[in-house]
């Protein structure tokens, strides 16, 4: 089996975990249930590689909130203005202040987004102290690659922590357990997340025995985005440089982009060479953990047995994003944002039941937005024409369209499926964490930065021209199944029209994928562009989004009062909380 399947350990503080229970079943490690071990039952090539796979597996936050997902399709996109939570107001309520950028800090899913992370680093500091006392059976080759992915799975999990609760405790390694509920969230952790990625990017090889691990190249494209969020411009093009000219998948495939933007969604092909770095899932292995389930919820509402998963209707697209994806008569974005004025937004069917008439918008639209978003109308997959209102819990509170990228085919029902639980939607599908396209956009951002702009309008032209291919649209009826008209820029006038279109690249690109929140944060947009947003959606949806309000400090959430009581005082609280 070609994926990270399941893994679980026992919690020991939150912070530190130092008994692990092992169990799990892949090609590159068949390990039975040991139950509690202790370290020195550990300290063989076996054990140690048992301890990664278990940092592996907090990538999907497994056994915590939907939310705790290294997706961050709360965090990332509903925060980031590409989507409403979905739904109803009563359900997942929980979810409802955070999408109105109200938080608190005894929101218990925000306090279960931050201890997977801190799980996964437990576990890979577990494989580093082991690591330090040179197991007789770990080669000198093993124990550089073993080194390697702990050290980019810890700087991974920092990275997230960084990006959604800016700084917090650093434990390594070599942190006495005893002490660590005095550690501060003073220091800042970007350059011990910029070192783990560089011992990962400089130790790790080219390919990996399995395709879920990471590699050399993973932890270069992961390095030189530690270095871009930073503004490191320089330093990060060098290493974007040698990733693009020499990357390679840990199954040993050239990084490319895919001909056809939806085969990056479809779980038949995961692993592609498109996939620097994903969450592996698989279906039918006996437990659906093993699956995406961070992404059960997100499907369209009560499709019966004509639609996919039959549940819940959350992380419904917003009407911004969608009006995004209009274009003008050059088949360009509209970078002057004019894209939710009357004369451009999209023609929705809101308020309209299914056997109402409706006829889709018929203007100039961008094809990507077919594969991101479903519309009444438009065929959704293999299943059928999105119905509309049928599909769609309460359209007075999240608004008419569905979440489409992660939602498998009818074809793939029970194969890359599992229906054994509550849902039909469990699936195989893996999520990149960083894919070839976002390495494109983030190298052309940095071309921008210092100044060739030639190599920037490259970088976003060759996303554009897979994004146009006419064989990768959706097609009804023999034939375009909307009005696409999309073409490559001709040039960049100057670095701020580089930038700006760059940026709208990776909204229309990225959408729905977990990075919106995060780009808008660092670029130091978030709060002109999310006003905006709430202005505009917030009159659509009252219920759900009326009165919300952004300010600065929402880019990141609270640290969680469980954790400051945890530490006694030694945490500082987020300003705004």
């Amino acid at each position: 089996m070609k994926k990270i399947l399941n893994f679980k350990t026992l919690i020991v503080t939150g912070l530190l975990a130092v008994l692990v229970v092992v169990s799990c079943k892949d090609s590159f490690l068949e390990v039975q249930p040991a139950g509690q071990l202790s370290e020195a039952s550990l300290a063989s090539k076996a054990g140690l590689e048992g301890l990664l796979i278990g940092s592996y597996a907090m990538l999907s936050g497994n056994g915590f909130s939907r939310l705790g997902s290294s997706n961050n399709w709360v965090f990332g996109s509903i925060c980031g203005g590409e989507a409403n939570k979905g739904t109803n107001a009563g359900d997942y309520t929980a979810i409802n202040p955070i999408q109105r950028y109200e938080s608190t800090a005894t929101n218990g899913d925000i306090h279960d987004t931050y201890k997977p992370k801190y799980e996964g680093i437990a576990r890979a500091n577990n494989v580093l102290r082991i690591l330090k006392k040179a197991p007789a059976d770990v080669s000198a080759d093993d124990q550089k690659r073993l080194a390697g992915e702990a050290r980019f799975l810890r700087g991974h999990f920092y990275f997230e922590l960084k990006k959604i609760f800016n700084n917090t405790p650093y434990v390594d390694e070599s942190t006495d357990e005893t002490t660590a509920s005095s550690i501060t969230n003073d220091a800042d952790l970007w350059p011990k997340i910029e070192a783990d990625l560089k011992f990962a990017y400089e130790n790790l090889p080219e390919t990996q025995g399995a395709a879920g691990r990471a590699n050399k190249w993973a932890a270069g494209a992961y390095y030189a985005k530690c270095l871009l969020f930073q503004k490191k411009y320089s330093e990060a093009k060098t290493v974007f440089d040698a990733v693009i000219a020499n990357g390679k998948t840990a199954n040993g495939k050239k990084y490319a982009l895919l001909p056809k933007y939806a085969d990056v969604f479809n779980a038949a092909n995961d692993n592609h060479a498109e996939s620097v770095f994903a969450i592996q899932s698989a279906a039918n292995t006996g437990s659906t953990n093993n699956s995406n389930w961070f992404d059960d919820l997100n499907y369209p509402y009560n499709t019966g047995a004509g639609g996919p998963g039959n549940c819940c209707g959350f992380f419904q697209p917003s009407f911004a994003l969608a009006n995004a994806f209009r274009t003008d008569a050059a088949g360009l974005p509209l970078l002057d944002e004019s894209y939710n004025s009357t004369a451009n937004q999209l023609k929705t069917d809101q308020g309209l039941s299914s056997t109402a008439a409706f006829t889709p918008d018929a203007g100039r639209l961008d094809p990507r937005i077919d594969h991101s978003i479903g519309r009444r109308g438009i065929p959704y997959l293999d299943w059928k024409d999105h119905p509309g209102f049928d599909w769609i819990r309460d359209q007075s509170y999240a608004g008419p369209y569905s979440p489409k990228k992660f939602i498998y085919y009818k074809s793939q029902e029970g194969s890359l499926t599992d229906g054994s639980s509550w849902t039909r939607g469990y699936a195989a599908m893996n999520y990149c964490i960083i894919r070839f396209a976002d390495v494109l956009l983030m190298a052309a951002e940095c071309e921008a930065e210092v100044g060739t702009l030639a190599k920037a309008l490259e970088y976003v032209n060759l996303v554009r021209t897979r994004a146009a291919n006419p064989d990768g649209r959706v097609k009804k009826n023999g034939a375009d199944a909307a009005n696409y008209v999309i073409n490559n820029y001709t040039a960049f006038a100057d670095k701020d029209a580089a930038r700006k279109a760059i940026r709208f690249e990776r909204k229309l690109e990225l959408s729905g994928e977990g990075h919106r929140l995060f780009d808008l944060a660092r670029w130091g947009t978030d709060a002109t562009e999310l006003s905006a947003y709430l202005n505009y959606e917030g009159k659509l949806l009252t219920s759900a989004l009326g009165g919300a309000t952004y300010k600065a400090t929402a880019k990141y959430q609270p640290i969680p009062q469980a954790q400051i009581d945890l530490h006694k005082g030694a945490l500082k609280q987020n300003p705004g909380y």
